[in-house]
């Protein structure tokens, strides 16, 4: 079973940067290459959303339209790590920031990774508040 801790969250001013991360384990059967990873946030009253992916086996990146040009997320595969760099940070993405993983999807991540139940394993959030 694939565990994922999410962390680097915290209180940051609007205009500031976060760095979280997300460190995978549990490979038993499949390796961390085989995996995409995404970061999802859902803020209170809202349904959770998707705000990037990475393919661990090719660097395949998505973002969400409102955080590209901003957000950037990388895997570091030798630490079965996924970073989530945030960049210039408004109150609107205050949220709680959680990591998932999956890899029975295939090429239809392309059209899928957007959607917290294509991915079955869960981190438990970590806290990203921005004030103003």
């Amino acid at each position: 079973e694939v565990q994922l801790v999410e962390s680097g969250g915290g209180l940051v001013q609007a205009g500031g940067s976060l760095r979280l991360s997300c460190a995978a384990s549990g490979f038993t059967f499949f390796p961390f290459e085989d995996y995409h990873i995404a970061w999802f946030r859902q803020a209170p009253g809202k349904e959770r959303e998707g705000v990037a992916c990475i393919s661990a086996s090719d660097g395949t990146t998505y973002y969400e339209d409102s955080v590209k040009g901003r957000f950037t997320i990388s895997s570091d595969n030798a630490k079965n790590t996924v970073y989530l760099q945030m960049n210039s940070l408004t109150p609107e993405d205050t949220a709680v920031y959680y990591c998932a993983a999956d890899r029975r999807w295939g090429n239809l991540y392309d059209d899928v990774w957007h959607k917290a139940g294509v991915f079955a394993s869960w981190g438990q959030g970590t806290q990203v508040t921005v004030s103003s």
